[in-house]
């Protein structure tokens, strides 16, 4: 194998001879049934970590103050370009 760079027997740069690319074959993979579909992703929802009665009450205000908070303001935002563009273009 030649490196880039290199010069060949009478002296000109020699071109890297490619081997040609062949596609990589894929091993034949075994397609599962639906019955072990449906266990194994019961055994994934067993290892899941899932919140307590309380933490899902927490998160859900938190998301809801949230977004009354980010309505608002787009709202105020909203009015305030509103009524100054209806100011600017006043005749």
């Amino acid at each position: 194998m030649q490196r880039q760079g290199q010069l060949g027997e009478d002296g000109s740069p020699a071109a890297a001879k490619r081997q040609p690319n062949r596609p990589a074959q894929k091993p034949a993979s075994k397609r599962t049934s639906p019955v072990v579909f449906l266990r194994e992703v019961r055994a994934e929802l067993r290892k899941v970590a899932w919140p307590s009665r309380s933490e899902v009450v927490n998160y859900s205000t938190v998301v809801l103050i949230t977004l009354v908070v980010l309505i608002g303001l787009i709202f105020v935002l909203d009015y305030a370009f509103a009524k100054s563009v209806l100011f600017l273009f006043q005749s």
